[in-house]
């Protein structure tokens, strides 16, 4: 017998220094040997009935939308002098979606022990690694690049607010390449390098937003699909509807309307709370947040539909 598990942390981009807008990853089956005893078809259907299923759900963070939006036109590797200097242009890179540009600019200090240095590399690795038609050798050799280089970085600086924040994004990402139960195993640690992020600079929105998500795709996981799970990972990670909200309110808090998503997965955290008035409230607000990505424009239409199930 074989179970299908979902469990895809489809990171895209992450702000590390200032909010900006989410793209979550999609939804990717994963076959697993089920090895368990008794497991058949039955457990299959419990695991996917919910939807959710066994799903390590971080959210990916995007500045699109949010920086600024000309190109630059410029030779493909641009030289900059002094870390100030690079750190900016790297920035500057980064809030144009220069992902190229950006990864052969900070590939020249690979070799730095400099923390700000190697998380932006982390950072536009993995962005590389997700840009369309990226062969699959290539991709994974980015994927686990950029994790060794967030690696680094936290080794370089463990006070680094977003060194924690990447090596949890791309610990998350490597797991794909690992197999269910690593991933699985991977998420405790994930939880805790966040949870060390936002110790470092709770004024992050995007961490609280990252973590609020993290708590919200283990809280929707129903009973029979945790009991199943647990039959077959021992201790999967459990959550609440509450701490989901706690974290997605305190982003909010930090900087209200910063991302139509939290709008979005606070009225869906209502509503596993059964509490339609305030559902209503935040799933409202979504919808009528100003569309200024494609994920606003989804956003929009998922709150649409919600708001009508609600009546």
């Amino acid at each position: 017998d074989k179970m299908i598990i979902v469990i895809k942390c489809n990171l895209s981009r992450a702000m590390a220094s200032t909010p900006g807008p989410v793209t979550y990853g999609r939804l990717t089956p994963i076959t697993v040997n089920n090895k368990q005893p008794g497991l058949t078809v039955n457990a299959l259907s419990c695991l996917q009935g919910g939807g959710v299923a066994v799903l390590l759900g971080l959210p990916a963070l995007s500045c699109m939308g949010y920086g600024v939006y000309r190109r630059i036109q410029s030779s493909a590797v641009i030289h900059a002098v002094g870390k100030d200097e690079v750190l900016e242009q790297a920035d500057y890179l980064y809030s144009c979606a220069e992902t190229e540009k950006l990864y052969l600019l900070l590939l020249q200090h690979k070799d730095s022990d400099d923390a700000e240095f190697l998380w932006r590399l982390a950072r536009a690795s993995r962005d590389m690694s997700l840009l369309p038609g990226m062969e699959a050798k290539r991709k994974e050799h980015l994927t686990f690049e950029a994790f060794e280089y967030a690696k680094r970085a936290l080794e370089k600086d463990d006070k680094c607010f977003a060194a924690h924040k990447w090596y949890a994004v791309c610990l998350s990402d490597i797991g794909d390449y690992k197999g269910v139960k690593v991933k699985i195993g991977n998420s405790y640690r994930i939880r805790e390098h966040l949870e060390k992020a936002i110790e470092l600079n709770p004024k992050d929105a995007t961490s609280l937003h990252i973590l609020g998500y993290w708590c919200f795709a283990f809280a929707e996981l129903p009973w029979y699909q945790r009991k199943v799970a647990t039959m077959i990972f021992s201790s999967p990670p459990v959550s609440t509807y509450e701490e989901a909200l706690g974290f997605f309110l305190k982003a909010e808090e930090v900087d209200p309307d910063f991302y139509s998503k939290n709008l979005l997965m606070l009225g869906k955290t209502y509503m596993g709370l059964k509490d339609k008035q305030k559902a209503l409230f935040w799933l409202t607000k979504a919808k009528d947040y100003r569309a200024r990505t494609l994920e606003d424009k989804e956003v929009h239409k998922e709150a649409v539909d919600l708001l009508k199930k609600l009546g």
